[in-house]
């Protein structure tokens, strides 16, 4: 019931950035957002070097990560954050109402540091309107997700009876925005924010 964002920013060589910045988003996976595995595995793709479209664009999300995440105990909320997020040790985050549901589920509270807030720094700003690069703010990052299987197809039949029935026979896919907030200890760490 986890889902796993990761984006690899690469470095400015004009800012003296040499080195790319890796960051991982964790959210809940809800039920029916994405089609189940097994489905997936029988269903056979034709032409798979086409690129697709998606039939269906979902709305932008737009997600305040409130929550840091401690990489080394990752694992208890999924065993893919060691694999996935291995670049971004120290930029993991998820959202505080996430956490709530985790820990309901019995997943151990200690991998999970609550991140300063608006209401906690009262000069805490939005990084693209911080001049000083070396203040704290709320960076945002925003991503994309193009083409995912969002929803399985169903098809109607006639039998000779007339009878109608309904089959599996395909996968209807989706395009996604999202948009994820979240505190960093210096705006260094958010330089994409002045372009937006």
């Amino acid at each position: 019931e986890v889902k796993i964002f990761r984006a690899l920013i690469l470095g400015e060589l004009e800012r003296g950035q040499s080195q790319f910045q890796a960051l991982c988003f964790i959210t809940r996976l809800h039920r029916n957002e994405i089609i189940p595995s097994e489905s997936m595995a029988k269903l056979r793709q034709k032409n798979p070097r086409t690129v697709r479209q998606a039939e269906e664009v979902r709305g932008l999300e737009h997600l305040s990560m409130d929550v840091a995440v401690n990489f080394s105990k990752g694992a208890q909320l999924s065993s893919h954050i060691h694999n996935v997020c291995a670049e971004a040790k120290e930029a993991i985050y998820t959202r505080e109402e996430d956490v709530k549901f985790w820990l309901e589920k019995g997943v151990d509270g200690s991998m999970f540091e609550v991140l300063p807030q608006s209401s906690d720094l009262p000069d805490l700003q939005r990084c693209r309107l911080c001049a000083d690069r070396w203040k704290p703010c709320i960076c945002s990052y925003s991503l994309s997700i193009e083409w995912y299987p969002c929803m399985l197809k169903y098809c109607k039949s006639r039998d000779a009876a007339g009878k109608v029935s309904s089959y599996k026979c395909g996968i209807r896919s989706c395009q996604k925005g999202y948009t994820f907030d979240y505190y960093v200890p210096q705006k260094q760490l958010c330089l994409w924010d002045e372009e937006t």
